[in-house]
């Protein structure tokens, strides 16, 4: 095919907004896939996906449409929409000479619209707005129109409407898609191989499948080439295209998006975001934009019984395999025996490597409270970077600590605006700025630390706003904070798996939480124990487990109360004597009944 005839572009949306149906219709319409092929959600393969209505891998698939008689080859590079995977995102987007902007009709432009469309600016793409759900009782055309307008800067006249449950507009889309992206262009004063990586999965039996975009030149089974990050070179085994199932081909042409399979044996070996080139001739320089994708949530995963813990190893390293983004390394705690501490992207995707164990190995596991990387500057200069509150320094040689922060865009109805504010507050944000979007709604843009919003922002954010409140964010840099870290000691012991670090305004009112919590899974000992949170050598919250007690005066009947009182006085100094001497065993379902409530 023809480069002229070669259309590259990507569906982006907020989640919810219809981006996978349409991209069912698109299939459809253009006879990719058959009647009898015919499903719901047929690009997100993973059942995790289909049930919870996201998609977590991209999947692109290649169209032949016929517009005028001539014969056109439109690649769709579908992408994941949730924030943890913006990196992929913006490597999708960089694989695109354009992209389908697609609105709920219902809903209007969300914050995810927005910090897409962004994404998709910076990419220098040709933006096409599709109105989508036309055919709700609910859809407001007119009021997405202006939305467009005012918050996004894109003329109202070239949106289409469309609906792709009911199959509306969808002739119309792909006419569009046609006469308004550009074809791709190849690299200017360059003659070398040149493909963008913007995905990987693992196929058992033939290694790693690499997503390519070809830029510049050809690639055929037997070339030999050259990752420009990692600089190891290797053999093609086989090219293709996907349609939507993987369809080996003789030869990929720039401008071309497909599939390359070489004799790489682990997704490390492929970073997303890298070039591949000629290893005979290689390109003079990379394809911007390429970075490391660094984990940035950590939490400590361990089995829940002991003797699993060769199998979970062995399944966590059947799940790097197929995501490179997560990481691991054994970790032993004197509470929850050997486990692994396992970074991931966000709070997403560490729930979603969680599910995927339970499922596809039937591992049986339990996590501490998810943290985030923190840099120490130490009173000698020394810059050290914490992900786990055990390796905290003494209080004594740390000079500062400084904990990453996000730019959220937050939107909100008028109406939960100071609400929206006290949250934010709450969470030790700053709001930077207010903007009002049209009579209904404000977009607020503040500076939050990752660490808040970790657990329990969404689920506030949508119970505030009565479900009508929408957030997206970006990474922002590091600041600096009163950060401590706050030890659980149960009769007198530290408790490894209790440990955290949190800022001086919440250690109190988290340290009396968790303490609480304690009090009612910890069961009574024979003497009293106490459950105390403290900072350094200070105790800042306390509760007590009463003791259990053997009434020792049941066998006096009336008499001198010199008698009774010397029995309890006895039973007394033998609680005294097992207190010094006693432990108390926590069972493992204690820490699983508090880690599981989180917070």
């Amino acid at each position: 095919m023809s480069i002229e005839r070669t259309r590259n572009f990507s569906i982006i949306a907020h989640i919810d907004h219809g981006k996978t149906t349409l991209s069912d219709r698109l299939l459809e319409t253009t006879q990719t896939i058959t009647q009898r092929q015919r499903q719901d959600q047929l690009l997100d393969s993973m059942d995790l996906e289909r049930e919870r209505g996201i998609t977590i891998k991209s999947h692109p698939v290649t169209m032949a449409y016929i517009e005028d008689g001539v014969e056109y080859q439109l690649n769709l590079l579908d992408t994941p929409g949730h924030v943890d995977f913006s990196y992929e995102v913006s490597r999708s987007l960089a694989a695109c000479e354009g992209a389908l902007l697609l609105v709920d009709a219902a809903q209007g432009v969300e914050a995810q619209t927005v910090a897409n469309v962004h994404l998709a600016m910076q990419a220098n793409l040709t933006v096409i707005p599709v109105i989508n759900k036309i055919d709700l009782p609910s859809a407001d055309v007119p009021a997405v129109k202006k939305q467009l307008e005012d918050i996004l800067a894109i003329p109202a006249d070239e949106a289409i409407e469309a609906s792709a449950k009911m199959g509306i507009g969808i002739a119309e889309i792909l006419a569009a898609v046609v006469k308004r992206i550009p074809p791709p262009k190849d690299e200017p004063d360059e003659n070398a191989l040149k493909c963008l990586v913007f995905d990987s999965v693992f196929d058992n039996f033939r290694g790693v499948v690499s997503y390519v975009r070809l830029m510049n030149g050809e690639v055929k089974r037997g070339t030999g080439i050259k990752m420009m990050a990692t600089g190891k070179t290797y053999e093609v085994k086989e090219v293709g295209v996907f349609t939507p199932k993987q369809e080996k081909r003789d030869i990929l042409r720039s401008g071309d998006v497909g599939y390359l399979i070489a004799n790489m044996k682990s997704s490390t070996e492929v970073k997303i975001g890298d070039t591949i080139t000629e290893s005979r001739v290689p390109a003079k320089k990379p394809l911007p934009g390429f970075k490391e994708i660094q984990p940035m949530v950590f939490s400590g995963i361990y089995p829940i019984s002991s003797d699993d813990f060769e199998q979970l190893k062995l399944a966590m390293g059947k799940l790097q395999i197929n995501d490179a983004a997560f990481t691991f390394q054994a970790e032993s705690s004197a509470a929850l025996g050997f486990g692994f501490r396992c970074g991931f992207l966000g709070l997403l995707h560490m729930e979603i490597v969680q599910e995927r164990l339970r499922r596809e190995f039937n591992m049986d596991v339990i996590s501490t409270y998810p943290g985030v990387i923190y840099r120490v500057k130490k009173s000698d200069g020394e810059l050290v970077e914490i992900d786990n509150p055990s390796f905290l320094p003494e209080p004594s040689v740390i000079d500062e600590i400084a904990e990453p922060t996000v730019k959220a865009y937050i939107m909100v109805p008028n109406d939960y605006i100071g609400d929206m504010m006290k949250l934010v507050a709450d969470k030790r944000g700053e709001l930077v700025n207010t903007e009002t979007l049209d009579s209904m709604r404000v977009l607020l843009t503040c500076i939050l630390p990752l660490n808040e919003i970790l657990v329990d922002f969404n689920d506030k954010l949508k119970s505030i706003t009565r479900g009508y409140g929408s957030m997206d964010y970006e990474h922002g840099e590091y600041r600096i904070a009163k950060l401590v870290k706050m030890d659980m000691l149960i009769a007198g012991e530290p408790v490894d798996a209790f440990s955290s670090i949190v800022h001086v305004s919440k250690a109190q009112a988290r340290g009396k939480d968790l303490a609480s919590k304690l009090k009612d899974v910890i069961p009574q000992q024979l003497f009293t124990v106490a459950i105390q949170a403290c900072i350094g050598g200070k105790i800042i919250a306390r509760e007590s487990i009463s003791a259990m007690r053997k009434n020792v005066t049941a066998k006096c009947y009336g008499g001198d109360i010199s008698r009774k009182r010397k029995l309890l006085e006895k039973q007394k100094e033998g609680k005294k004597r097992m207190k010094s001497i006693g432990k108390v065993n926590i069972p493992q379902d204690a820490f699983i009944k508090v880690l599981k409530t989180g917070d």
